[in-house]
């Protein structure tokens, strides 16, 4: 507990201060727009070329442990998916970010001090995989979703190429790849290149979080309760359940992997879902308020799971 505290305490101040920032106007009108343009084009590309560059190859393709955080992500989005369309019903757009609401942990701002703090370094690889995971193969796939609703009728071959394409353009996608490929290749990065994308990647999580705050003046939290509650309790319950199943009994992994992939499921919604709100202008206050809820709730829920996998 004492070490969740240490971590989403910080978290919860960064969303209050740009909140108060914005309830006492300090910052302009397109203040949060600015913001997640600098974190979508700049601070996260940086985070994300670094860490895939840094990472040895083996380790990224830990295959068992990526099948069952993906696994976990894809069944929680499946089930998500469903049951929107019949009691959320929405375009595609809108189900799609309930869906990524529900499976897209906070793996980078709070996944990596908390598994480091519980486990040591031996913590840092597997929320770092997961975190790669994330913004090299799931933020991918939501943004080819948002593409697909532009697909015009009769265009459906031209319309999957144009997504593909749009896809690949993302400064996200290009960072992660190339970063991929300097690891793949072996190249050593210049002390100054490192730096500074450090200073940059450094930025990209508080940076969220402070947008987030920012737009929570607009009351998101009061909007569509129960598919807050709905979506929330997906992602603090289901998720880690699914994750601890598959880790347990279908791949059977090492007990820091299981531990590792249980607690990064159970983590509250990431803040980049939100920059992917902002980006397309849809379910932004939902997915702000769920990002809030769920932290508040990780207290809990994250508590309990560290009890059980962590000694003393």
């Amino acid at each position: 507990m004492h070490a969740l505290l240490n971590v989403a305490i910080p978290v919860f101040a960064i969303m209050l201060t740009g909140f108060l920032c914005g309830r006492f106007r300090i910052l302009g009108q397109d203040s949060t727009a600015a913001l997640n343009g600098f974190v979508y084009y700049v601070a996260l590309p940086a985070l994300f070329f670094i860490s895939m560059a840094r990472a040895p190859m083996d380790d990224i393709f830990n295959w068992p442990y990526l099948a069952v955080v993906f696994g976990g992500q894809l069944a929680t989005f499946g089930i998500a998916l469903i049951i929107a369309t019949f009691v959320f019903p929405g375009r595609l757009s809108q189900l799609s970010q309930h869906g990524m609401c529900a499976v897209f942990s906070n793996t980078g701002y709070m996944g990596i001090p908390l598994l480091m703090t519980a486990f040591g370094e031996d913590g840092a690889l597997p929320a770092i995989t997961a975190t790669i995971l994330n913004g090299a193969v799931v933020m991918p796939l939501g943004m080819a979703i948002m593409e697909m609703e532009r697909v015009e009728a009769g265009r459906v071959l031209i319309g999957i190429r144009d997504v593909f394409t749009s896809v690949a353009k993302s400064p996200l996608v290009m960072s992660a790849f190339a970063g991929l490929l300097v690891s793949a290749l072996g190249l050593p990065l210049p002390s100054a290149i490192e730096t500074f994308c450090d200073l940059l990647g450094a930025a990209a999580g508080p940076s969220a979080l402070f947008a987030i705050g920012l737009f929570l003046i607009t009351g998101a939290a009061r909007s569509n309760k129960l598919e807050i509650a709905w979506v929330s309790a997906l992602k603090l319950l289901l998720m880690p359940l699914i994750t601890w199943w598959l880790a347990t009994f279908l791949f059977e992994l090492s007990p820091l992997d299981t531990a590792a992939a249980v607690i990064l499921a159970a983590l509250p919604t990431g803040g980049l879902v939100f920059l992917l709100s902002q980006q397309y202008q849809v379910y932004l206050k939902r997915s702000a308020a769920i990002i809030l809820i769920t932290t508040v709730g990780s207290l809990l829920t994250v508590s309990a799971i560290l009890a059980n996998y962590v000694p003393g």
